[in-house]
């Protein structure tokens, strides 16, 4: 079968997401290494779990183009955990905007495109179809 728009562009949109998490795990594995953290457990932990929600968000980009229903289903909870930490971040004083407009608007891309995916991918799903009535 060929793949939907919208699927491609919600698994480019996962895929690019969990880039940018790798480069952020990344980033914080060599700050570790200089000794910025406060605890070394703590920045181990917190690299773990970068690292993990990083390799989550590539496996859901492979599992959206091969139509997988858990891949869309893991990349909807992503997204609007992103828009939940997009909106978190307008209690920081000075509002960090970079980091709220670009958490948002992929954030909310994201959803948008995976929701698309879903309706789409259901409609074609002949199992969800309804038989033709007798009447």
């Amino acid at each position: 079968m060929r793949r939907s728009g919208p699927a491609v562009v919600a698994a480019v949109l996962l895929g690019l997401e969990g880039a940018a998490l790798t480069a952020i795990g990344l980033s914080e594995l060599l700050a570790l290494g200089a000794g910025d953290a406060s605890s070394m457990a703590s920045g181990i932990a917190l690299i773990v779990l970068t690292l993990l929600g990083a390799f989550a968000l590539v496996a859901f980009a492979f599992g959206v183009l091969r139509r997988a229903s858990w891949a869309r289903s893991g990349g909807i909870v992503f997204q609007v955990l992103a828009i939940a930490l997009a909106l978190a971040a307008f209690s920081i004083r000075p509002t960090p905007w970079p980091f709220v407009l670009v958490l948002g608007i992929a954030g909310t891309a994201g959803l948008v495109a995976l929701i698309a995916t879903v309706r789409r991918e259901g409609a074609e799903d002949r199992r969800l179809q309804r038989p033709p009535s007798d009447d």
